[in-house]
């Protein structure tokens, strides 16, 4: 064989040491790989503590690339936080008195389907229209959960939260106050103590603005109940305007708090009149 054969020969045999050796080492990887895999899925599977581990910080690690490339926070939960539905789920009835309460006062239809269905069910559980229980949020605070008056009325209901603390330990604390579904049962909770003291819807309402000594509640009863008739007839399937409402400012004058109840002195003379406080004190 001459020199070059002898080369070429080589060569080959060269070669085909080398990819029968790397068959044999690909061959045992994938064999060690496989193994490897079904350890990690027995010692899973035997011990979930581990799998719940190798999840959450698989999450995390998702969650912090995620918030690397977006540049902000990732809370999937956050939807959960929302009070917020589809009015197309309510029933017919209250999709309809939550679209005109959207229009009415400028406030989102999902967020108002939650507190529409909410005081039905509040409203039937107590025996009180939900529409009044609605009409009393709109003079209120216009359906802002965040409204606060001047002598410390809060949320949608415009409870005194200082007065009612104790009505807030089931959820929480006082803060709940301003979370609009807690406000909304706590301040049906006071009108119906308001409207049982009383022992008349109207007299009711004037103890829940806390005018229940005046000659005069500054016509918030009749804002109420005019308002009420519109829901009703809204909630009747009847076409009812919806003209922008104007500033509410139905307070009764802090003077007419009852006077278990202490409030500080409003901050200059024009808040006198203009000042309403949900409020009731406690029967004794």
């Amino acid at each position: 064989m001459t020199a070059s054969g002898k080369i070429v020969s080589g060569m080959r045999t060269f070669a085909a040491d080398v990819t029968e050796g790397f068959l044999e080492i690909t061959h045992s990887s994938f064999a060690l790989i496989g193994l490897t895999v079904a350890f990690v899925v027995i010692a899973l599977t035997a011990r979930p503590d581990l799998r719940q581990a190798g999840e959450e910080k698989l999450m995390n690690w998702l969650q912090a690339r995620q918030v690397a490339v977006l540049g902000m926070p990732i809370e999937p939960e956050a939807s959960e936080r929302a009070t917020a539905g589809n009015p197309k789920d309510l029933p017919k009835e209250q999709a309809a008195v939550a679209f005109w309460l959207s229009k009415k006062y400028r406030v989102a239809p999902e967020p108002l389907s939650v507190l529409v269905a909410e005081a039905y069910e509040l409203g039937a559980r107590n025996k009180l229209d939900p529409t009044l229980i609605l009409a009393i949020m709109a003079i209120e605070s216009n359906f802002n959960p965040f409204a606060q008056s001047s002598v410390g009325a809060q949320g949608l209901m415009q409870v005194m939260t200082t007065v009612h603390t104790e009505k807030y330990q089931n959820f929480g604390g006082h803060f709940a106050a301003f979370d609009p579904v807690t406000n909304l049962r706590v301040g049906v909770k006071v009108l119906q103590e308001c409207i049982a003291r009383a022992g008349s819807l109207e007299g009711g309402l004037r103890y829940y603005v806390g005018a229940a000594n005046l000659p005069d509640d500054g016509g918030y009863t009749a804002k109420v109940l005019a308002e009420h008739f519109r829901l009703r007839q809204v909630a009747g399937g009847r076409a009812m305007p919806t003209n922008p409402p104007a500033t509410l400012s139905t307070q009764a004058p802090v003077q007419s708090v009852p006077a278990s109840v202490k409030l500080p002195a409003p901050a200059s003379p024009a808040n006198n009149g203009s000042d309403k406080v949900a409020l009731l004190s406690q029967p004794s």
